[in-house]
């Protein structure tokens, strides 16, 4: 038995038991106007993401019942604040985002949270049988943690804590993965993601990405 790989997996297992039990996003509950954010939406989000959040693009989010907290978070990362520049870089978000205010993030992530997400099939069963594998139980031989342990089985997520990720485009979810390995995008809580992602080969992200995508 190799005691290095039994102990960070306790490590894993007490550093999540202690996020769990408080809110990971450091702003907290949000609760916003949803109808305020109707024109927003509209006339910024709308393009990519759907009027409802179900973007319609692989490559571009749903936002559609995703916790506030979450994508508030994600909207104030991608705004450069103070002269300081944006945790997750990204030139469109960030042009979308400039001009927003604190009360326009809020409701936006209201808005997009009322909205119901609409479900998406896999498309390749074989992939969706090893990702459900590593969705469930991680990658022990590599020290991956399974994903449901934070994401929740049906990929629900924890409000304030998680965010959701079941029927997300695999093409959106796998672009993602690879950014934290790769580290173009950091703003992930305590290295979490980015810790697990660097240990994951291509395969093995493509084929858990592909199983989210059918997860309702």
């Amino acid at each position: 038995m190799d005691l290095r790989r039994v102990t960070n997996w306790r490590l894993w297992i007490l550093v999540t038991g202690v996020l769990m039990a408080q809110p990971v996003f450091a702003q907290g509950v949000i609760k916003g106007d949803a109808a305020k954010a109707q024109q927003i939406v509209t006339t910024v989000c709308a393009a990519c993401h759907g009027t409802d959040g179900n973007s319609a693009i692989p490559v571009n989010p749903s936002l559609a019942g995703q916790h506030p907290e979450y994508t508030y978070k994600q909207l104030a990362n991608f705004k450069a604040q103070g002269g300081k520049p944006a945790e997750r870089a990204n030139a469109v978000m960030g042009g979308m985002v400039a001009n927003l205010s604190e009360d326009d993030m809020k409701n936006l992530a209201t808005y997009f949270a009322g909205q119901k997400a609409k479900p998406r099939a896999a498309r390749d069963e074989k992939l969706v049988k090893q990702g459900e594998a590593i969705y469930r139980g991680g990658i022990a031989a590599k020290g991956v943690p399974a994903c449901a342990a934070c994401h929740a089985p049906n990929g629900a997520g924890m409000p304030a804590q998680f965010p959701r990720l079941a029927g997300q485009h695999a093409d959106y979810t796998a672009a993602q993965l690879k950014a934290f390995r790769g580290g173009q995008r950091a703003n992930d809580t305590a290295q979490m993601m980015r810790g697990a992602a660097a240990k994951m080969s291509d395969q093995e992200i493509t084929a858990v990405a592909e199983y989210i995508s059918g997860l309702r």
